[in-house]
């Protein structure tokens, strides 16, 4: 399958092979689901945290007598009956880490660039770079692209210029193959790769 590649200027410049072990295999959403799930539950930090009363400071003795008070006995101001006692059933640290075997990652990102190919929502871009970070830039490289939608842009490797470029523009997001995952790739209406990532790709899903 052969694409487009365009310049920073939006002019098309030539057409480039696409390997049909990454682009053109079939869809597999069942796998596509589980691997963007574990992704999802391994971004969570878990560490929502609560004290139970036994965590609370004080309370070391009864707050008032057994009886005779008239009022309900009570043995610790820890207690979650008191107002600063410990909480009942609250949230404690949890692991949400689910492992995937690489082998089902990579057939996942690749069932994924598949159906990114086959939607058109793949743009292939010669180069990406800037002397300095120029946000008015990056605008201007999407407008003469047309893209005014949600979009991932994939570089070879991280670029200090690109991503200060680009972070600022909402809905745009710059992200280099060492940190590529199914779900930031299925998170967009639109995908830049640049002609080097498209390169590397093929040493790192197959």
């Amino acid at each position: 399958m052969k694409t487009a590649v365009y310049s920073a200027t939006g002019q098309k410049l030539s057409d480039i092979e696409l390997k049909p072990e990454i682009f053109e295999q079939k869809v597999n959403e069942g796998l596509i689901y589980q691997v963007v799930r574990a992704e999802m539950m391994n971004d969570r930090q878990g560490d929502a945290a609560t004290k139970t009363r036994a965590l609370v400071s004080g309370g070391g003795i009864k707050p008032w007598r057994q009886k005779g008070t008239g009022r309900a006995r009570a043995g610790s101001i820890r207690s979650p009956l008191f107002i600063g006692g410990g909480t009942v059933f609250g949230p404690q640290p949890k692991y949400y880490d689910l492992k995937v075997p690489k082998k089902m990652k990579k057939a996942a990102l690749r069932s994924v660039l598949s159906a990114k190919v086959k939607d058109k929502e793949v743009i292939i871009i010669d180069n990406l770079s800037f002397k300095e970070p120029k946000t008015k830039e990056a605008k201007q490289i999407l407008e003469k692209l047309k893209i005014d939608k949600k979009t991932t842009i994939l570089t070879e490797k991280a670029d200090d210029n690109v991503d200060k470029s680009f972070r600022n523009l909402p809905n745009t997001r710059v992200l280099s193959l060492d940190k590529i995952s199914s779900y930031a790739i299925l998170d967009n209406q639109k995908l830049i790769i640049t002609k080097e990532a498209l390169k590397k790709l093929g040493e790192v899903l197959i």
